[in-house]
């Protein structure tokens, strides 16, 4: 079964960290990645730069919206995720309990389908 981990961290945290502080979080979550390809779990993995650079699209009655980031009514952003194969649904969450994000940020685990009840 697919799952998507969103890692959702705090808007204020990668500001706070020193270069060093974040090479040290970054190389752990290759690691993380690197393990979960070895052991075939792993179908993506990528990071997201901060939303100050994102925009949000919108269509309205044929109307095209756009936002500018950051996202100020938003306390978290989506920092990056991980695409997986798993058996269950508890091993998904295992792996999120797993990822190093977890001791800074929040791991979403999410099942991947249809966007409507069956």
């Amino acid at each position: 079964m697919p799952y998507m981990l969103l890692i959702l961290e705090s808007r204020a945290q990668r500001p706070s960290r020193t270069p060093e502080e974040g090479h040290a979080v970054y190389d752990r979550m290759v690691r993380f990645a690197e393990d979960l390809q070895a052991r075939g779990l792993l179908v993506a993995t990528n990071s997201l730069r901060s939303d100050r650079e994102g925009v949000r699209v919108q269509v309205r009655e044929g109307q095209r919206t756009l936002l500018d980031g950051p996202f100020s009514e938003s306390k978290e952003m989506v920092g990056g995720f991980f695409y997986l194969d798993c058996q269950t649904r508890d091993e998904a969450v295992a792996i999120a309990t797993a990822c190093p994000a977890a001791e800074w940020a929040t791991v979403e685990v999410r099942e991947v389908g249809p966007c409507y009840d069956n």
